[in-house]
């Protein structure tokens, strides 16, 4: 028996968890899906995910780096991608590839939005090796 990798998947706009909800259930991954900061929390509090896709920009302006920073207290080597629209709708371009960016992003890698399928699914199988 195959057991299904967990994926957490936090967005405050329900189409976008909609979207990556029927990507991820269509590859065969168990999905969360929390469209807030403080019920992603509580979920953590008594389930480790193997994978959590966070957005940026939720409640607050800096609200997916803060949860990022929470999920790597609780459960240091879960792998998370942040998604935002950030870098489309500004021009600030950040990434986590450097030692230092992570220090500070705590996110494994940074998608932008709109997220293609193919891209997001590359992304979770390399973060989760499979």
């Amino acid at each position: 028996m195959t057991v299904l990798k967990k994926v957490l998947v936090v967005d405050d706009d329900p189409d976008i968890l909609e979207q990556i909800e029927i990507v991820l259930k269509a590859n065969g991954y168990d999905v969360t899906l929390m469209g807030s900061v403080v019920n992603a929390e509580e979920f953590l509090t008594s389930t480790q995910p193997d994978l959590a896709i966070v957005d940026l920009m939720m409640e607050q302006m800096d609200s997916g780096f803060v949860l990022c920073h929470q999920i790597k207290k609780l459960y240091p080597n879960m792998p998370i991608i942040l998604l935002t629209a950030v870098r489309a709708s500004t021009g600030l371009v950040f990434d986590a590839k450097t030692p230092e960016a992570k220090s500070w992003i705590k996110a494994d890698c940074i998608l932008d939005k709109p997220v293609r399928a193919e891209e997001l699914l590359h992304t979770v199988r390399k973060l989760l090796q499979v």
